[in-house]
């Protein structure tokens, strides 16, 4: 038995002449971890002792009762190794936190990749040097993180990466593929981008966004202030970034419904070779409120029963339609204030009552998930 538990485990090796003490490591997915296994002088399996290092006992703690289980019904100590390997791999696959380290030409690889691409460009490491965030410039010079996580067996597989874009990060990677080749083709994405950069930092820097309130590089909407309780919503095709975007017009329908046949009568005036602020404002034959002329506090976005901006991730764009009024409201908001209203009646999907400000009528749709 012990010649053929030497043969099957070449690093668990008897301590002893008589054999009832065998010391080494056992290596699963990749890990080795320190055990001794004592044997009774009659080397009887059912009595033996399991000595563990603390990853592998804090690994089988779950599992001891099937443990002592297989040392009772087990035909042999290799019988019973084999066993509890497979206990193991069942818990480290369970356990994230116990994924195989990677080989030692791992980080070989990894260092060597990073000499070459320049340790200037990296951000972050962490302490098992499996995520790395690198940087990167645009043309103009604006700053972007790619961040990598890298599999085990590093280059054969393709790391996991992610970026703040509007479009989905694609790469091409074969088992002879480095971080430079991925930092390149993440360059040439960005560089693909910059005009779209470039027309919503216009936006942002000359006119006032009342949504969203901090956008990331990835954000291709924009609502933007035309007056009090007025806005439009533009959404930016980042493939084509000067065409005409997509546009919602938000507020009061007395107001929004002149900007509305403005827009549809003009659209064909839209240059792509000028810019898409200066295009908006001819089309709609407005000049758009700047940081310069005015203050956010004129615009008024809080909805008039909650008192806050975001509702969860809504927006107040119900309004109501009273030219004196144009309170703006969420959607939800609005609709559980009607719906406790006595004089309120609904019709399948529409509720009707008066505004909680100027009483006059007002309606507004139950959403879909309200339903």
């Amino acid at each position: 038995m012990e010649g053929s538990l030497v043969k099957d485990n070449p690093f668990l090796l008897p301590l002893n002449n008589e054999k009832t003490v065998f010391d080494g490591f056992i290596t699963v997915l990749g890990r080795d971890f320190r055990m001794r296994i004592l044997l009774p002088p009659e080397r009887q399996l059912k009595r033996a002792r399991l000595r563990c290092c603390w990853q592998l006992k804090h690994l089988l703690g779950e599992y001891e009762h099937i443990l002592k289980q297989r040392l009772q019904q087990s035909v042999n100590l290799v019988s019973f190794i084999l066993e509890l390997k497979t206990v193991l791999e069942v818990g480290l696959k369970s356990r994230p936190e116990c994924r195989s380290i990677p080989p030692p030409k791992y980080y070989y690889q990894l260092i060597s990749e990073m000499e070459i691409l320049g340790w200037d460009k990296m951000l972050f490491l962490d302490m098992e040097f499996q995520t790395l965030k690198l940087k990167a410039e645009d043309t103009p010079g604006r700053q972007h993180i790619l961040t990598i996580k890298l599999r085990t067996n590093h280059p054969t597989e393709a790391p996991w990466c992610s970026a703040d874009l509007p479009v989905p990060l694609v790469f091409t990677w074969t088992p002879q593929s480095t971080l430079e080749q991925l930092h390149s083709q993440f360059l040439l994405i960005l560089y693909s981008l910059t005009e779209f950069w470039d027309i919503l930092d216009e936006i942002d820097s000359k006119i006032w966004i009342l949504e969203p309130e901090k956008p990331s590089r990835s954000d291709t909407m924009r609502r933007i202030a035309i007056g009090n309780n007025i806005s439009i919503k533009v959404e930016v095709d980042p493939r084509h970034p000067k065409m005409l975007p997509e546009c919602c017009l938000l507020g009061a329908e007395h107001v929004v419904t002149p900007l509305r046949n403005k827009l549809n009568t003009n659209m064909h005036l839209w240059n792509p070779d000028s810019s898409v602020l200066h295009n908006l404002q001819d089309v709609l034959e407005i000049e758009f409120p700047s940081p310069d002329t005015h203050e956010k506090s004129n615009f008024n976005v809080e909805c008039g029963i909650c008192y806050s901006y975001h509702f969860d991730t809504a927006i107040s764009d119900q309004v109501c339609n009273n030219r004196h009024c144009g309170q703006p409201f969420h959607q939800a908001c609005l609709y559980e204030w009607l719906k406790a209203l006595p004089s309120s009646r609904q019709s399948f999907s529409i509720v009707f009552g008066e505004c909680p400000y100027c009483s006059k009528p007002i309606t507004v749709k139950m959403a879909s998930q309200m339903s």
